[in-house]
């Protein structure tokens, strides 16, 4: 098989293969997930973690498939799945399409580069067409290796155990790809219209912000939407709006419609999937040929980094002048810079899953001061401003940082105490306000208070935490490759977290019965933080703000002996 996969690819044309290779490697921006600059490592463990999740849901789904007895129970369990299996394809498909946001489109690199070769914009945008969707495809396949032939065989266990297999597995398979391939088509549809209708200034700032939308959308989408897969939920009058508006229910209906299982009556679901998949298809296709015909030569003329416009702005202050021009500062590379967005957008994209999550759960019950709810807003914290600290690390135009060295006219701890101020004021408020509008249904009301003054403290604290050897100004200083390695510090923040987080809520919710263990909990938090925040001060004495970051001297003997 490999013998032939090589055999195959050597027919294609040699410029294809190389750039292929090329953009491959830069699907994944080297800057934001770096993993000693190794993106073969990263898909290599990307794939792992989904391969993982693919085993779970297959052992969960034949688990749960032996437990009913009844084959009409089964029959729903598996539907059920099936619908489930298939959102979560497509937010994975979704997710990597907003990381990979800009892999397809030429950038201002590729034109300089690129252009004084004798390639053509065809081969250019087939390469990168190619790289992209062996991304997605890698993520879906790893997805359902295990998972997809489980729902298969237990999909056609209810027809027959041969019969039924060997028509639900290609059901599902065509139902994954035509999914995958319709949220792919429909982001690229997004970006190459917008490019084409707006110019090349105004496209990168609105790109910024349909990038965060994204995000937010398919995450928002995922955790809200009810399941509907019961046919009389399905025909209830009130669910046909939720039906004919859900991507992931017009692919579950094509499913069952390949399957020979859907109902006529809800036929006109599975037609809204081949509707919105030839959209898709056609939208994509013609922007990106229009892109590559028309806005090529346009790229080059344009800063990847979007300058800022004229006019009056306003400016609120946060602060002293230092502190509001590094939070301003801050938050601008945020928006301005893809990268800086993309990683920032990883850590909002938990918070945003955890918060919308736990609304729905609060919606569908009596609202009440549980361990799920203190945890949930304890990680919407947490993951706001360690994920904010870590982008903090990554470089942004690194040939400007002369102005802040020629610049730096106060000493250390005002740049700590800036800093500390961004954190606050981009990451720890926002956080902890949207954790006190999950909480306004809360009851009893003191409770719901006194977790919030808790909230509180403990997002001062693990702000403090994060400025514990952080002297330098954010987005500034340069960084080792594989030093910012984000996916990992993630992984193990989220570990070590949980492993923490869990005796701790139990504690609060023990101190919200006495009065007196409340006031011994507020007086800890506030003894650690005021002991973290003179450590901060103390340190930042004695140090000096730094912009390059230099590798540690290794002696290397030759282990000779005399």
């Amino acid at each position: 098989m490999h013998d032939l996969i090589e055999q195959l690819a050597a027919r294609l044309p040699l410029d294809f293969r190389i750039l292929y290779r090329q953009f491959l490697l830069r699907v994944i921006d080297l800057e934001t997930l770096s993993i000693q600059a190794d993106v073969t490592a990263f898909l290599g463990q990307f794939a792992g973690i989904l391969i993982m999740l693919s085993l779970v849901h297959a052992t969960f789904n034949y688990v749960g498939y032996t437990v009913f007895t009844d084959a009409a129970a089964r029959f729903a369990f598996c539907q059920h799945m099936a619908h489930y299996q298939i959102a979560t394809t497509m937010l994975v498909i979704g997710l990597v399409t907003v990381i990979s946001w800009d892999s397809t489109f030429p950038d201002r690199r590729d034109v300089m580069v690129l252009s004084p070769l004798p390639l053509t914009p065809r081969t250019i945008l087939l390469a990168k067409l190619c790289a992209s969707t062996a991304v997605l495809g890698l993520a879906a396949l790893s997805l359902n290796i295990a998972s997809g032939l489980m729902m298969a065989l237990l999909m056609g266990a209810q027809a027959g155990p041969a019969w039924g297999f060997i028509q639900s597995l290609p059901a599902w398979c065509f139902t994954l790809a035509a999914a995958s391939v319709f949220l792919f088509g429909s982001v690229l549809t997004i970006q190459g219209v917008t490019a084409l209708l707006l110019p090349r200034r105004i496209f990168l700032r609105v790109s910024a912000f349909l990038q965060l939308a994204a995000f937010g959308l398919f995450l928002g989408v995922y955790f809200v939407q009810p399941s509907l897969t019961d046919p009389t939920a399905m025909a209830a009058p009130e669910n046909q709006l939720i039906l004919g508006s859900s991507p992931s229910y017009w692919f579950y209906a094509l499913f069952n419609q390949l399957d020979g299982s859907l109902p006529r009556e809800f036929a006109w679901i599975a037609d809204r999937a081949w509707i919105g998949l030839t959209v898709a298809v056609a939208g994509a296709a013609g922007s990106l040929l229009f892109c590559y015909v028309h806005t090529m030569k346009k790229t080059v003329e344009q800063p990847d980094l979007v300058p800022g416009a004229g006019g009056l702005h306003w400016a609120p202050a946060v602060g002293n002048q230092l502190q509001t021009a590094v939070t301003h500062f801050s938050l601008r590379s945020l928006t301005r810079s893809r990268q800086h967005r993309v990683a920032f957008a990883f850590y909002l994209a938990i918070v945003l899953g955890l918060a919308l999550s736990l609304l729905r759960s609060e919606l569908e019950r009596q609202p009440e001061m549980s361990l799920e709810f203190v945890i949930a807003t304890f990680l919407i914290i947490l993951f706001a401003v360690a994920g904010l600290r870590n982008v903090f690390s990554l470089p942004i135009s690194l040939t400007a940082n002369w102005v802040l060295r020629t610049t730096q006219l106060r000493p250390s701890p005002d740049y700590v105490a800036a800093t500390r101020r961004a954190l606050l004021v981009i990451a720890a408020v926002p956080a902890w306000l949207l954790a006190a509008s999950l909480s306004l249904h809360v009851r009893p009301t003191r409770q719901a208070a006194f977790h919030l003054a808790v909230l509180a403290l403990a997002g001062c604290i693990v702000t403090e935490s994060c400025l514990i050897g952080f002297y330098k100004v954010p987005f500034t200083c340069s960084y080792l490759p594989g030093k910012a390695n984000i996916q990992v510090t993630f992984w193990g923040f989220l570990i070590v977290l949980l492993v923490l987080i869990v005796p701790c809520a139990e504690f609060e919710l023990r101190a919200l019965q006495s009065p007196l263990k409340s006031c011994f909990m507020i007086a800890a938090l506030a003894a650690t933080l005021a002991a973290l925040f003179a450590f901060n001060q103390w340190s930042a004495k004695d140090a000096a703000i730094y912009f390059e970051e230099t590798p540690e001297e290794v002696i290397t003997t030759l282990g000779l002996s005399v």
